[in-house]
């Protein structure tokens, strides 16, 4: 009798026991699949923490960006993660500040679909520590919600099949042979080839992944029932893409300033990057048919960038006729970035001061070299606050189809016909 319950109470502590992470399946981080980026500094098995720093190459970008799985999560525990970023280096071999790799607040995902924020992490100099109650086996990890080329191809195939306005296309293929999607959405045809075209991109700098979330909203928004949606798709073609960068998007690269000259300073006629070719000449051939009004380029800011803000052109590239519009688009702008993210009130310029490679940034392009009625604009969707995640990126590409439909219901051409 003793020996049974002396056996018993021994059965009852080894449950207790592996209960708790002593006897907890190992953590394992893995960041071999589709944008993932990760080298592991440290995991300790105890104090379930996992330490990483981010593992792009400088010499294709910034290294700033980091994605990963965690396998081996007993579901309901507590995960610290950690991202060390103390050895982030320019494409020249100087030092990138940590700032750029260490959100206030991770992504995070049990299905690598649906992206919420964690809690704000804890900052100590070069590096951040996050934790997360995660209820699953297996969660991804991410300095802001992914959005990988398969999620791009998915989006053009899905509003090319539910949407009777969109058509997917293939702008071209990358120098490692990978296709960019992209869609045209308008409605009721355009067989007289007058619409006004508009041009959407994001992603010419890979790790800003917000871009890409912030084009879906508005592609998304653009096929959809809002009556003003409807209009902007009577009046125009518009020409949405969402990723330039595919190649270093898809090895998690982070694609700013890579050698010799990243997609947003390749805009001129020897570029290197198909993506910028094709695109360039699309456009040129929409502003020789006198179609094209509007050109958004999609990216994210500093991290220290709290609001949503256009570049604007420097004085030097634009005429009158062209500030006049540009200064019309941001006024509509301004009537649709409502709370909780408005519009910042500074207007930057991407003058001579900003880049030696100034005239070869691609809203510059277009102000250098389309028509005086071609408004070109480059939008920063701020990425390091609470609304930086999938839902509130999703409302700025709204509100962004809002200001075009508001700008474009008088035809900026007109104005210059008069001109003429």
């Amino acid at each position: 009798m003793l020996s049974d319950i002396v056996k018993g109470v021994a059965a009852f502590f080894a449950i207790a026991v592996c209960t708790t992470t002593l006897c907890a399946e190992e953590l394992r981080v893995t960041s071999d699949f589709p944008g993932g980026s990760a080298q592991v500094v440290q995991i300790d098995q105890t104090a379930r923490r996992v330490s990483i720093r981010p593992a792009g190459d400088p010499q294709f970008g910034w290294p700033c960006w980091w994605y990963f799985r965690l396998d081996g999560i007993q579901p309901g525990e507590t995960i610290r993660l950690e991202v060390v970023a103390d050895q982030l280096k320019r494409t020249n071999g100087q030092a990138l500040s940590a700032n750029w790799a260490l959100p206030s607040r991770a992504a995070m995902s049990i299905d690598q679909k649906q992206w919420t924020q964690t809690q704000p992490g804890v900052r100590d100099k070069d590096r951040a520590v996050w934790t997360a109650k995660i209820d699953a086996t297996t969660a991804w990890f991410a300095w802001g919600p992914p959005f990988v080329p398969s999620d791009a191809e998915a989006l053009a195939k899905r509003l090319d099949k539910s949407s009777p306005h969109a058509k997917a296309f293939t702008l071209c293929r990358t120098r490692a042979g990978r296709v960019v999607p992209a869609l045209t959405v308008t409605e009721g045809g355009d067989d007289d080839g007058t619409r006004m075209a508009v041009w959407v991109q994001a992603r010419q700098h890979a790790w800003e992944s917000g871009a890409s979330w912030v084009g879906r909203g508005f592609v998304e928004w653009l096929t959809g029932d809002d009556p003003r949606a409807v209009q902007l798709r009577k009046q125009t073609v518009v020409y949405f893409v969402p990723i330039m960068d595919i190649d270093n998007t898809a090895t998690g690269n982070g694609g700013k300033n890579q050698r010799p000259y990243d997609h947003n300073r390749g805009w001129f006629a020897d570029t290197q990057w198909n993506a910028v070719k094709a695109a360039m000449q699309k456009l040129q051939a929409l502003d020789q048919q006198q179609r094209l009004v509007a050109f958004i380029d999609l990216h994210n800011p500093g991290a220290n960038s709290p609001r949503p803000y256009f570049y604007v052109a420097a004085p030097s590239l634009v005429s009158e006729q062209q500030r006049g519009h540009q200064e019309r688009f941001i006024a509509a702008s301004r009537l649709e970035f409502v709370e909780p993210w408005p519009l910042e009130k500074d207007l930057p310029t991407t003058g001579p001061q900003y880049d030696p490679l100034w005239k070869r940034i691609s809203a510059n392009w277009i102000r250098q070299n389309m028509r005086d009625h071609v408004v070109g604009m480059t939008l920063e969707t701020a990425w390091n606050t609470p609304h930086s995640h999938p839902t509130g990126y999703q409302m700025i590409g709204q509100r962004l189809g809002l200001a075009l439909e508001r700008y474009l219901r008088t035809d900026p051409r007109t104005d210059e016909s008069k001109n003429q």
